[in-house]
């Protein structure tokens, strides 16, 4: 096992290209092993040079209809009239205080994505 540092994006591609193979390693083998800390060392590289910030408040909310197969209609308990809805869904209006605790609360929607600055 010959593993170094990721300090750039060439070193990156090598890491990505030496887990390839070994991505599967049975568990308790060297590869295995090797495989744990590249994952780990990755995902240090990437956290520190693509950070991911929280999603935009529509694109959860867009996201959380997709996954649960709601219709725009079915979020009217947490924003209100149809109206609003299409509002809110086109970026017209703003989520209020009001409907980001109740998209919180029904929906299960993160505070962080629903209050992130669009």
């Amino acid at each position: 096992m010959n593993i170094k540092p990721i300090r750039n994006d060439d070193d990156l591609r090598a890491a990505f290209k030496r887990l390839e193979p070994i991505f599967q390693a049975q568990e308790g083998t060297p590869e295995a092993d090797e495989m744990e800390i590249l994952v780990t060392l990755i995902e240090a590289y990437e956290h520190k040079h693509f950070p991911v910030g929280p999603a935009d408040p529509v694109d959860a909310i867009k996201f959380r209809m997709e996954q649960q197969g709601l219709t725009p209609k079915d979020l009217e308990p947490y924003i209100g009239s149809s109206g609003r809805v299409s509002e809110v869904l086109s970026r017209k209006r703003r989520l209020s205080l009001q409907m980001v605790k109740r998209l919180h609360t029904g929906l299960h929607i993160p505070y962080e994505s629903l209050l992130a600055a669009a």
